[in-house]
This record gives structure tokens, sequence and C-alpha cells, in this order.
């Protein structure tokens, strides 16, 4: 049924369908950034693809609710669409890559991984990474709040895909939810350092701290053997 919807609204760039079963009906509700393309003039779109629903997939009572998102520059399904029609359109992979970077970040994400793999300018396919911030892989925190988004483009060589990863909050130790206005209020910048790790010139200085301790045990152990070489010379002399 996705697949249905989204070949009906080819072209148009909406976010994930989400399908539930009421005592209605089915309700299905398409989550997009232009509720009013997806709708039509006076709602012919939505009446149009509940009739073929209802026809298609033998569904009594078909209710189609559209929703609108209101900051799809960090939805990462709306975002690998945004890139593969520009991919279609002839634009350059690294410049589309940066430049969706900068715009994820802008609008308030913590970090961003764009993987776009396919043939891109050559014979042989290849796989560009662009990333940047703070960003969860693994584990409860990477599901909860790392959102994933993928779509394909289709060019002349063959299609490519392209995979989001958008972290819009962070979980501190306590299990509070915390956007990136919220860190940059702590003075934690995601775009510089990971938050709860050290940075760089702390993990030096905790690195010269453990020298500086190895010396100070060196001349302590100096300094034990001329005691007890002192020690040795005055037995000696008493015993003369």
């Amino acid at each position: 049924m996705e697949r249905f919807i989204e070949d009906y609204f080819k072209g148009e760039v909406f976010s994930k369908i989400n399908i539930e079963r009421t005592p209605l009906g089915l309700r299905i509700v398409i989550n997009t950034s232009r509720p009013g393309r997806i709708i039509g003039s006076g709602g012919r779109k939505i009446n149009e693809l509940a009739d073929r629903l209802k026809e298609r997939f033998k569904i009594e009572n078909p209710q189609v609710d559209v929703k609108s998102i209101k900051n799809p520059d960090v939805d990462a399904t709306i975002v690998a669409k945004q890139i593969a029609l520009a991919l279609e359109s002839g634009n350059n992979y690294k410049k589309i890559g940066n430049l969706f970077v900068k715009k994820i970040m802008d609008a308030g994400a913590l970090g961003v991984e764009i993987i776009i793999s396919g043939k891109m300018g050559g014979s042989k396919g290849r796989t560009e990474k662009f990333s940047t911030g703070y960003l969860k892989y693994c584990g409860d925190t990477a599901e909860r709040l790392v959102d994933t988004g993928f779509s394909e483009a289709l060019v002349k060589l063959g299609k490519i895909g392209i995979q989001v990863r958008i972290m819009r909050y962070f979980m501190d130790t306590f299990g509070n939810i915390l956007t990136k206005k919220d860190l940059l209020e702590r003075g934690l910048n995601p775009e510089e350092k990971v938050p709860g790790i050290a940075a760089e010139e702390d993990v030096a200085i905790e690195g010269n701290a453990e020298n500086e301790e190895v010396k100070v045990d060196d001349d302590d152990s100096n300094k034990n053997e001329k005691i007890s070489d002192a020690k040795k010379d005055n037995d000696k002399e008493q015993q003369d």
C-alpha cells in the first residue's frame, strides 16, 4: 500500500506514511512539508486516492489524512528524496552532499550522515559519505533519536541510492532530551566536539600529567637510592 501511494504521488516530496486500523476503518496519514500539493484543489487528489485504495485493496472505508511537517530540513526521508531529485536533475553529487549537510545542521540537527552509492560520473560504482556533528549508530539512543531515510535516484548510468541519518536530539546521563539550542546554552557545540567526551586539549593535558607523574616517581626512586647509599657509608665509618 505504501508503494502504491508513493507511485500515485510520484514527483512529490513527502515523508513517512503511517497506516492505522481504527473502529471506523483504515486510517492513512501522509506526512509532508507541502500539504497543499498532496491534498489538491478542494481535496481532489485525496478523494481520488481514497477511491483507488478502495478499489485496489478492497478497503471499505479508507480515511486519508495529511499531516504537515514544521521543519522538513531535519526529516531524513524528505531530505533523501530531495537529494534524489537533485541528482536526477544532473547536479554534482559532491556539491549536493555538502549543501544538504550544511542545510541540515543550520536547521538545528546535532549530527548528520549522507551516503550516496552508485555510478556517479564513471563506469565503476562508488560510495561517498558526507557527515558532521554528533551521531549515534547503535543502541537504544540511535533507535529513538536518529531519523533514517532512504531514496533512489534514476540517472543515465543506473540507480543511485541515498541514505540519510539525522540526529535531532541528545540524551544526557539523566535521560533528559536536549536540542542543539540546549547544548549551545550549556557551552557544548556538537560540530566541534562530542558531548560527554573530553576534547583533544583535555586529553593532551591528561597525557602530560601522566608523564609528569612518571618523572616524579623516577626522581623519588633516585632520592631513595642516594639515601640508602649514604646509610651504607655511615655504617662503614662506624665499623672502622
